[in-house]
């Protein structure tokens, strides 16, 4: 066994027998051990995706750095390796993203003398990165380290629930790529998004919860959860969206209802099933036209007892970029009472033509800060899906 492929698996072991909260101190200690590291940081991406946030102490105590502006940042928006000069000793900073399957967490810096600065090496800590990542992921089930990290302010109770309640911000297989946000990040309330895959289909759902605080929260938890135990338990999504509209309508008795998109998607061809049954629009973005997709309107779960819905047929092609936006975005209202409009939305779409699926959202997101108020009452949400179909390339 080489000495590369030894330091490789030493730190890697490293890692995964580490204590939760002490993955980076392994971290530090393997790595200065097996590649003479001089300095190791990691920085995780806040819930705003604006800043990198320093793994310390509890809560965390050094600065943040903007992720538009920096070395960490490019590293994090490229995600590919990012290399910076120490001029001071001729060290070299390594930035290398702590990504798992497309969910980006944030930036590992390593300090490395120059002789072991090589494209080995560089490969090697790549891969490491994404271990960490993987363990990060493993870890936060057992620490609140990792997620007070991410916090450059403090989240309203609203706002806990909601971001614990999402499978992540982003997920990449062959076949599709998923990006999402949701703003105000620290304070929302309603606005969800969830999905999930098999060997043969993905299924995706936005959620969009009436009311504000703690009350649109609890109602967004509930649906959620029914539509969540309906598709657990390998029903169509009509009935899906059935089952999750009796839970809801038996909860509240029709004062209170969830707005609801949901999609499967037949992986090996594209083809799929769609229930819109509330204000969650779905734009399609196909050989650089970008246009609003429209189905048969049908009624928000838990408006009525014992709705029925009916599935209409989809079809994804490869190429195709598909965007999910919430009311808090498409009916956005500025403070002069200028709307939003579908034509702003279709240029902010079009200007994030050439961004992965990942960095879609905020990229929208911030375009539509301009027309947005501030104090908005509403929040905002947007999913991107980019769909490679199988066997094509995916990039």
């Amino acid at each position: 066994m080489t000495g590369t492929v030894t330091n490789f698996l030493a730190v890697g072991r490293a890692v995964r027998t580490a204590a939760p909260h002490d993955l980076l101190g392994r971290v530090r200690a393997a790595l200065a051990e097996h590649y003479e590291a001089s300095e190791v940081n990691l920085l995780m991406a806040d819930y705003a995706l604006t800043v990198l946030q320093p793994v310390t102490a509890l809560p965390h105590t050094a600065e943040p750095l903007p992720l538009s502006s920096t070395p960490e940042g490019r590293a994090f928006g490229s995600q590919a390796p990012h290399e910076q000069y120490v001029a001071q000793d001729g060290s070299v900073d390594v930035h290398l993203p702590v990504t798992v399957r497309g969910d980006r967490l944030g930036i590992l810096s390593v300090r490395l003398p120059p002789h072991r600065s090589t494209d080995d090496t560089i490969e090697e800590l790549t891969e490491l990165a994404e271990v960490l990542g993987h363990e990060i992921v493993v870890a936060s089930r057992d620490t609140d380290l990792y997620l007070q990290a991410r916090r450059a302010s403090r989240l309203t109770l609203a706002a806990e629930m909601q971001w614990q309640l999402l499978p992540a911000r982003a997920c990449r297989r062959e076949e599709y790529a998923i990006g999402a946000q949701l703003e105000p990040a620290y304070a929302i309330f309603g606005d969800n998004f969830d999905w999930s895959t098999s060997a043969e289909t993905l299924t995706l759902m936005v959620t969009n919860g009436m009311g504000e605080g703690i009350q649109a929260s609890l109602l967004t938890n509930l649906a959620v959860n029914a539509l969540r135990n309906a598709r657990r338990a390998g029903i169509d999504i009509a009935d899906q969206a059935a089952l999750a509209d009796q839970a809801v309508y038996a909860q509240h008795r029709g004062a209170e209802y969830v707005s609801t998109l949901l999609l499967s998607l037949e992986l090996a061809t594209g083809r799929g099933r769609l229930v819109d049954a509330g204000s969650p629009q779905l734009w399609r973005q196909r050989d650089r036209r970008v246009e609003r997709v429209d189905f048969e309107a049908q009624l928000p779960l838990g408006m009525f007892d014992e709705t029925a819905y009916v599935a209409q047929d989809f079809r994804a092609l490869p190429g195709d970029r598909l965007i999910f936006v919430s009311d808090g975005v498409y009916a956005a209202v500025s403070t002069a009472g200028e709307a939003y409009g579908e034509r702003a939305l279709a240029r902010a779409i079009q200007g994030a033509g050439l961004l992965p699926a990942a960095a879609v959202p905020r990229a929208v997101l911030q375009e539509l800060s301009s027309y947005r108020d501030a104090d908005a009452d509403d929040d905002a949400m947007v999913l991107c899906l980019d769909w490679f179909g199988r066997g094509t390339p995916s990039n």
